[in-house]
């Protein structure tokens, strides 16, 4: 009766251990599961709308992927469920680094835009130096609030930004040709004249003094 009764516990034990195993296991398999499927579903956002949400982002995949190793700690069976955990995680850092590379973009974007409202007024639009957003009524406040912001900041401008300003100097220059042609006015068109023989020598004399700084700068 002893020895029933000994195999009755033992039998018991062995089952209930068992079912702490398979509870593991399961519990394992679940955030797994629950990891990987967050990782493709947010593989299918588009880059900007997962900029935009980043920090969401990170935290969810951060608490996921701890719940999964933690899980995946007491798993029975952990080759295959460590196999999926290595393959989620690699495919989270590819899209990271795609994310990443498009904030950085969008962060100089940004301060492109922003540089440039400041050198040609409010009603600046991004539009690759195209200018089209520049008429016969608005071009004479374009040069007058672009030549006056450069004055105002020649002092602090690099040779590489003398550069840029030259260049979209001649953008916007490229567009005048264009307006000239749609009904822009003798006055204003005076008025711009004037303006570009004040800027002329002002880029060509800040130009080379910002050059001359940095070489100085270099021999040291």
């Amino acid at each position: 009766m002893k020895n029933l009764k000994l195999t009755f516990v033992i039998a018991a034990s062995v089952l209930a251990f068992s079912s702490c195993k398979d509870e593991k296991q399961e519990k394992a398999e679940k955030s797994l599961h629950a990891y990987s499927n967050y990782v493709d579903s947010i593989n299918s956002v588009e880059h900007q709308k997962a900029v935009e949400n980043w920090a969401a982002i990170e935290s969810d995949y951060a608490r996921l992927k701890s719940e999964a190793e933690i899980s995946l700690a007491n798993a029975t069976d952990k080759t295959k469920l460590q196999d999926s955990l290595n393959t989620a995680s690699i495919r989270f850092e590819e899209f990271k680094n795609d994310v990443l590379a498009e904030k950085e973009k969008a962060s100089e974007n940004d301060s492109k835009t922003s540089k440039y409202k400041t050198l040609f007024g409010p009603d600046y639009v991004s539009d690759d130096m195209k200018f089209n957003w520049v008429n016969k009524d608005n071009i004479l406040s374009v040069y007058d609030n672009f030549v006056t912001t450069v004055q105002k900041n020649k002092d602090s401008y690099s040779r590489e930004d003398w550069d840029e300003i030259k260049i979209v100097y001649e953008a916007l220059d490229s567009r005048k040709n264009t307006v000239e042609k749609e009904g822009l006015s003798s006055h204003d068109n005076n008025k711009i004249a004037g303006l570009k023989l004040k800027f002329a020598p002002m880029y060509t004399v800040n130009r080379m003094g910002a050059k001359s700084e940095e070489n100085a700068e270099a021999k040291k």
